[in-house]
């Protein structure tokens, strides 16, 4: 399945480009950017047949030279270019957060339908095996019933990056926090109901003039389970998360990263840990993907899941902004990532990029 991956920012060079290697399902076929000095060196790092600049994508995708994109431009470009893809009959796998507002998530997803196109939204973790056998852990009750999970990502975040400005739908909330709510919603199997929330900033520290430094909030749970989570652009590097349940805990730290993850399990006061080597976690979704466009079945993650996400991020920004509780407008997703989607691939080198700024100090 040949791809063409528009955006060639710090993650797409560093992860998405090399995960072609390790995708045995599709190719890597034609990259996209105005970055001339990008195009010329990745081109010829990956042997790309196509490398071009923005202005002639419509063009491109109108003429069946690939099947599927991979988007991994700015937030706020993301309803955009999916847009366009579906237009001329492309398939799409979308960055997180899948769109700048819920309403132009709706839109991405009304428009693949109508173009019978896929839509599939870029959730690494979704074929995680730490991620997913805590899921497992959890659904087998081995801790009791889940009441309580407590998420926590925090990054310092270079000045100037894209993720500090207000017009690339940028902020910790939207860029780290978002892991925190999926893993919530995947790990209590459900939607909140209602949401409470806090954000702030350190006077006089130049990289937040547009966004939050740092936002926590509290999500009510149907059977009045909580997820409280806190993400930080002004913090050491921390990814952690933990479930507590009547007979137990587990606990993922790392738990979003790129890097080694490792899963603990407590129960009964036996507390037993799993480290899980460092892997490739996008290559399994460029490969889902691919085999979902020819078997003519739904991806999970869907554009469902990443409106869903959207609906909690809109009530987490109005509820710090209004000091009130907010109620959630849920989306059920048709289906939740489940241990049977673990895909395992050797670990993905991309080097250190071309003309790109690290997310990270």
């Amino acid at each position: 399945m040949r791809f063409a991956v528009i955006g060639q920012g710090h993650f797409a060079q560093t992860s998405i480009l090399p995960a072609f290697a390790h995708a045995r399902r599709a190719e890597l076929t034609a990259i996209f950017s105005d970055d001339e000095s990008k195009l010329a060196a990745l081109r010829r790092k990956y042997r790309v047949e196509h490398a071009l600049p923005y202005a002639q994508l419509d063009e491109f995708l109108r003429s069946g030279a690939v099947e599927a994109v991979y988007i991994a431009v700015t937030n706020d470009r993301h309803a955009e270019v999916t847009e366009r893809a579906a237009a001329a009959g492309v398939h799409v796998l979308c960055e997180k957060p899948m769109a700048s507002s819920s309403a132009h998530a709706e839109r991405m997803i009304a428009v693949c339908q109508r173009a019978h196109v896929k839509l599939m939204i870029a959730y690494r973790l979704h074929f995680d095996e730490a991620n997913l056998a805590a899921v497992e852990t959890i659904k087998s009750g081995k801790i009791g019933d889940p009441r309580y999970l407590s998420a926590i990502f925090s990054q310092q975040v270079t000045p100037g990056n894209s993720r500090t400005q207000r017009v690339h739908a940028g902020g910790p909330l939207r860029d780290i926090g978002i892991y925190c709510i999926n893993a919530a919603r995947y790990l209590f199997r459900d939607e909140p109901l209602e949401v409470t929330a806090l954000a702030g900033t350190r006077a006089g520290d130049r990289r937040f003039r547009e966004v939050d430094e740092q936002v926590s909030a509290l999500l009510r749970f149907p059977g009045d389970r909580l997820a409280q989570i806190t993400c930080s652009f002004g913090a050491a590097d921390v990814a952690s998360c933990v479930v507590l349940g009547t007979k137990g805990r587990v606990r993922l730290e790392p738990a979003f990263d790129l890097s080694n993850l490792a899963l603990e399990v407590e129960i009964k006061g036996k507390t037993r840990r799993r480290t899980f080597k460092a892997h490739d976690q996008v290559a399994p979704e460029i490969d889902e993907l691919a085999a979902c466009i020819r078997q003519g079945r739904d991806p999970e993650p869907s554009g469902l899941e990443g409106l869903a996400d959207l609906r909690v991020i809109e009530a987490i920004e109005a509820a710090a902004r209004t000091g009130q509780r907010v109620a959630v407008n849920r989306v059920f997703p048709e289906r939740r990532p489940s241990p049977r989607q673990v895909r395992r691939a050797p670990a993905a080198r991309g080097g250190d990029g071309v003309h790109v700024q690290p997310p990270g100090q």
